[in-house]
Order: C-alpha cells, then structure tokens, then sequence
C-alpha cells in the first residue's frame, strides 16, 4: 500500500510529549519533532505538533499521504478507570467468573492481599439460558431474550460485552444475542468475545472482551475527533493506528477493537530496536524506552523481537496477542518521595504533562528524576528541547532540597544523586528480570537506549547489568515513532480446538481456513494481492500441562517441524524437553499481513570539520568538576569521546560514564563501550 503525497508522519502520543517522525520522501530526510502532549485531547497536540514541524521542515499539510499514529488512549483510560459504563452478557451461572478470576496469590505472604480488580459490578453481570460444549454442539438453546432486553434498557448501558461459555468453538449464541440486543438498543456499542478473543480459558477471554467494550466509546469520541480535523488546511492523510503487536489497522478496527490499542505506542519502540538491529548488525539487543512516565523493557534475540499471546494492563488480563514488554512507573517526570519509614523513593507516580516536573516551570512542586539531572548539571537548562524551553533550574533545586534534602538531612546536590542512585537500581532491576526469565546472560547482550530521558541513565545501569556496549540511536527522544514509520498492517486471528498431534488432517483443514479468513480480512482492508503475507504459529502443550508455547509455524501445515521447534522452545525455556510424550496444539493463530510501502532513508551524514567540546560543572561523588560536552550534529566518524562526558542533541542527552569511551557508528548511531579495567 502506498500513497500519492510524498511525506508519512509517524506520531507516538506519550504521558507527556507527543514525538513525530517525519519522512520526506523527496529527498529521503527522516525528521524528527516534539510536541507537549494535550491530555484533554491529544487530537489538538497533534496537529498542533504537526504544523509546527510543517513550517519548521518546509512541506504542506497537503503533502502528508500517510498519518501512523501509536497512543496511550487506551491505556490511560484503564489506568484512570475512565471508562464507559457498561454490562456485561454471559450464560447463566458464570456471572462472577469475573470477580472470582484464577486463584492465584501474587503476595504469598500478605495477610490480606489486594483483591485482582473486576470492572464490572455484581448487578451489572447479566446471566443467559444457554449452553454450548466445548465441541461446539449445543446443550441448552438460546432462551427466550425478551425478559433480557427489558433488564438491559433499564439499565442504560454505554456499551454491551457479550462472553458465553465456549463461543470459541462456536460463536452463533453470541452472534444471535448481539442482533437481539442490537434490534433492543441500537446504537449502542457491543463486543463479542468470539470476535476480540476466541480462545480458551474463560476469565480472560471474558476479561479482554469486556475491556474491549468498555474502551469502544472511549476510542471511538477520540477517532471522531480525530477524524473531524480532517480536511483542515489541506491535511486528508489516510490514518492507521498502531495495535500491541506492533502492525497497523484500520480506523474502522481500532474503532470496532480497542482492546489491540493498549501498548499501541510502547510497541513503535520494540519495533525500532527490530529493525536497527539489522542495520546495526547486533542480534541482540536488550532495547530501553525511559519517557517521562515508564521505563519500557523488550529484547530482541537473533534479530528478531518477542512476542507474547497474553498480557496485562493493571493486573487486568488481555488476551490478545501484543510485543513482549516488561513496564515499570520509572520516567523522567517519577517523582521522587521521603515515606513515613524515611526510605527514599521514585516512582511510580508520575508528574505527567501537567504540571510536569517542577523545572518546567509548569506549577509542579514535587521533585522528579528529570529535576534531579537538572540540578547536577546533566541538563542544560538553556538546551532544552533543543533550546525550545528553558528549565526552572532555581525551583528544582529548591523542591529537591525542601522534599528529599531536608527530610533526609542531605545537600541538595546528594539527595539529588540519590534520587539517580535509586532510579538507576530500579532500571536494571527490570532488565535484569526480562533477561533472567529467559535464561539469557545480560553479558551476551548490548544496551539500545531510548526515550527522551534514557540517555541520562544507560551507561550507569549498564555497569550495574556488566553489559559492556550503549547503543545511542539517531533520534533517540522520538524513536517509537521511528518504530511506527516503517511498520505494516497486521491482523491477528485465533482460533482454538484441541488438537493430538497425529491429527494432521484435521490441523491441515484448520490451517487452511485459517488462511483463506487471514487473507479475506485482508482483502477489506483494501490491500492489494502481491503485497499480502500470512505467517502461521501455534500454541503447544505437552498433554497434562496447564500452559501453551507459542512457537512460529513457518512451514504449516508440516507438523514435523513444528513439533520439532516446540520441543526446542520448551528446552531453552526450561532446561528439559520431553520428546518422547504427546503434544497438544491448543490454538492456531495467523498474522495477516499487509505490506506498506518501505521507502528509502537518506544515511547519516557526520560533521566533517573538527569542532571542539564545550564544558559545564556536573556534580557527582559529593563534587563538581567540569565535564566536556559534545553536541551530537557536529561529531565525526574520527571523535571519541572519553567518560565522563555529556552528548547533547535537539531532544536527548547522553551521560557517558567515567570508564566508558563513545564514538559515532558509520549508520548515525553512537557506540559506547566499557572500557577494559
């Protein structure tokens, strides 16, 4: 799929910036700009960024064909319960398999635990006269509705989730419920958990539908007001938006599936690390997105980038296939706390766009980690966003001292440093737990550092990790939407029947109707023939296990091969494969793929005339010293840069550590490697 108009913008709406990546297609440029997130409606930061970058890279709003666009909608609006009021349709007698969830204790030792959150109430649960078998056959027929209906206008839903038992094997109980309460209540927004999630395990398949339902007008007065500022001057690009998985879809299936939206923009990042690995040449890579709310974990092993079939948005389960991604609350704008037992914190609240780290100068009055790089000298408050704004260094120090200093009867500067102390810990903490549980040595792997604070922390988690390479991007504060730009558009189907693995027959037919569905929806969407991909995988089990692999089917419908790779995927996971035992393939699922267009991108061009650094004072170790600080745009491929030094561009800045030595890579990127002791 391509389009007339030479310039395709990626956006990725953040906590607190919207970050653009623009690519003009006339001369290969790719571009990149920030914008101050509008929480009350991120549509207006948009297109007020995307002017912006308009006049200052010279193309018309007319010229954009392309508009790829990740947001944290979804995410904020679960995180924030603001959420439509919705009820909720199962068969009669499973009404409170949402609130009894598994029984599973996360804090095996706390006396009374935190319930699991349920967001619909007891008389919001509806139960209907109907059974299905897990073989599809029906036990007890769809009742009478009309009773049903009435309950349903009395209780004036925004939105309507429909999950009956087993709709998985067979959907026409739910497709007939929905046209009934559909003719009942029209207008009103209805998910099915056959459509967002056919697949086992009834919580949370009931889970992620109604997650799915209670986002849909969310979601949709956002698309609507996105949709309305079409047309202003000149601007008619056709818009998708970035799912979990990291592919595209349609307005139309953002609009009818929120639930694929949740880590919509976390998953551009994931994204990039895939690609820059090959251009990089580095298989491995464990890629880190600190923005200013959350510090995002993914790793790309042998090039390629993981992906999950399940995961979750504030203890709440999605079943939905998304990127492998481990999220901690440690940004830029954490704020850092003195608690009741004097133990110093940062994180997980966060100061967010508004009012934003105190040093923005925007009302806020709790310190933050971003505060705290301010006032050791990592940041310049005149260089900010590429000078675009100015730092309140004055009142940082002040909340620094007042809140973490005094309380602790610390210097400013010291309480600052510990502030780092603690958010660095936390940093590597989360990578270290995203290599450990896959049995991989951090030693094995380079640090790809991004976000527009990442920089100020890579080297130093990298020593606490022993991981000897820091790889700075070009464009490292907007690199999601970097992600974004050069995506496609994905569809995710699933569909689950146990099957014994010397049913190859049946598994045959199944693949190929997998297929020929893939391929239908493709067709919807408007993408042509030659530029449509299918790629199989499966959930696999050995029989009597309560848990799936998925492993990727590339020769499907071969099971040979498939079981082959199970039996390897299950050793590297967990040191031991039974070979000789059955196996169960439990789901079939198929990623239909539409291809974009993957234009070309101008190289990296590197200064050619020497420039020397400039200097400022950083504290570290209870001491100022002066340290040089590089300005990226004018490094050549001959420079290095020996730690401690700082690296500055329009919308990051890197520390180098004492013990690490940096260069710039022939591809624009900047290499830092651990210098042998």
């Amino acid at each position: 799929m391509s389009a007339t108009q030479p310039v395709r913008i990626a956006v990725d709406i953040g906590g607190t910036f919207t970050d653009f990546q623009i690519l003009d297609q006339r001369h290969g440029r790719v571009m990149a700009w920030k914008a101050p997130t509008t929480p009350a409606d991120p549509s207006e930061g948009l297109m007020t960024g995307i002017r912006q970058a308009a006049a200052r890279f010279g193309f018309a709003l007319a010229d954009v064909g392309l508009l790829l666009h990740g947001t944290t909608i979804a995410t904020n609006a679960v995180l924030e319960r603001k959420l439509a009021s919705g009820v909720l349709l199962t068969t009669a007698g499973f009404e409170d398999v949402l609130e009894i969830t598994r029984h599973v204790r996360r804090d095996i030792y706390g006396l009374a635990p935190d319930p699991f959150p349920c967001l619909m109430d007891r008389d919001r649960r509806f139960g209907v006269v109907e059974r299905m078998r897990a073989d599809g056959s029906v036990e007890v027929p769809l009742g009478d509705l009309t009773a049903l209906t009435d309950r349903l206008r009395a209780a004036a839903p925004e939105a309507i989730a429909i999950g009956l038992l087993h709709a998985y094997a067979n959907p026409a109980h739910e497709r007939a419920l929905r046209d009934a309460v559909a003719k009942a209540l029209p207008g009103v927004p209805i998910s099915l958990s056959s459509d967002i999630s056919p697949e086992i395990r009834e919580y949370e398949r009931l889970s992620t539908t109604v997650l799915n339902a209670l986002l849909m007008p969310v979601v949709q007065r956002y698309l609507a007001r996105l949709e309305a500022r079409l047309g202003e001057d000149g601007f008619r690009p056709r818009i998708f938006l970035v799912q979990s998985n990291g592919g595209m879809c349609s307005l139309r299936r953002a609009a009818e599936q929120p639930a694929r939206l949740l880590l919509s923009g976390p998953s551009g990042g994931a994204l990039a690390a895939e690609r820059l690995s090959r251009r990089l040449e580095r298989p491995n890579l464990v890629a880190v997105d600190m923005g200013g709310t959350s510090f995002d974990v993914s790793v790309v092993q042998d090039h390629v980038i993981g992906l999950v079939t399940q995961g979750e948005v504030d203890r709440l389960p999605v079943r939905l296939p998304m990127v492998e991604m481990r999220t901690i609350g440690a940004g830029g704008g954490s704020i850092a706390n003195v608690d009741a037992a004097g133990r110093l914190t940062a994180g997980p609240r966060s100061a967010g766009a508004r009012p934003g780290p105190v040093c923005y100068g925007r009302g806020g009055t709790e310190p933050t980690v971003t505060d705290a790089n301010a006032v050791l000298g990592r940041l310049d408050p005149d260089f900010f966003l590429g000078g675009a704004m100015a730092l309140d260094l004055a009142g940082a120090r002040a909340a620094m001292e007042t809140r973490i200093g005094t309380p602790l009867a610390l210097g400013t500067e010291a309480a600052a440093e510990g502030v780092l102390r603690v958010t660095n810990a936390q940093l590597a903490a989360a990578v270290r737990l995203s290599l450990f549980e896959k049995g991989l040595d951090p030693r094995d792997f380079a640090l790809l550092s991004f976000g527009g604070a990442g920089g100020l922390h890579a080297t130093e988690v990298a020593d606490e990790l022993g991981i000897t390479e820091v790889v700075f991007p070009r464009e490292p504060g907007t690199l999601s939407a970097y992600g974004i730009l050069f995506s496609d558009l994905v569809q995710d189907l699933a569909r689950s029947r146990l099957y014994r693995d010397d049913q190859a027959e049946a598994v045959a037919a199944a693949v190929e109707a997998l297929r020929a569905e893939a391929d239908a929806r493709l067709a919807e969407d408007g993408v042509a023939p030659a530029q449509r991909a299918v790629e199989i995988s499966a959930d696999l089990r050995y029989r009597g296990q309560a848990f799936e692999l998925l492993v990727p089917w590339p020769e499907a419908p071969a099971l040979p091969p498939l079981l082959a790779r199970f039996h390897a995927t299950h050793r590297a996971r967990f040191s031991y494969a039974a070979e000789g035992d059955p196996v169960e393939i439990v789901t079939l699922r198929a990623a239909a793929i539409g291809r974009l267009d993957k234009p070309e991108e101008a190289s990296a061009t590197p200064a050619d005339t020497a420039t020397a650094p400039g200097s400022r004072q950083v504290w570290q170790g209870g001491a100022a010293t002066s340290w040089p600080v590089w300005r990226r745009e004018r490094l050549r491929l001959a420079d290095t840069i020996e730690g401690p030094a700082i690296i500055e561009e329009a919308f990051a800045t890197h520390v180098i550590a004492a013990g690490w030595r940096a260069a710039l890579d022939p591809e624009g990127a900047i290499i830092a490697r651990r210098i042998a002791a």
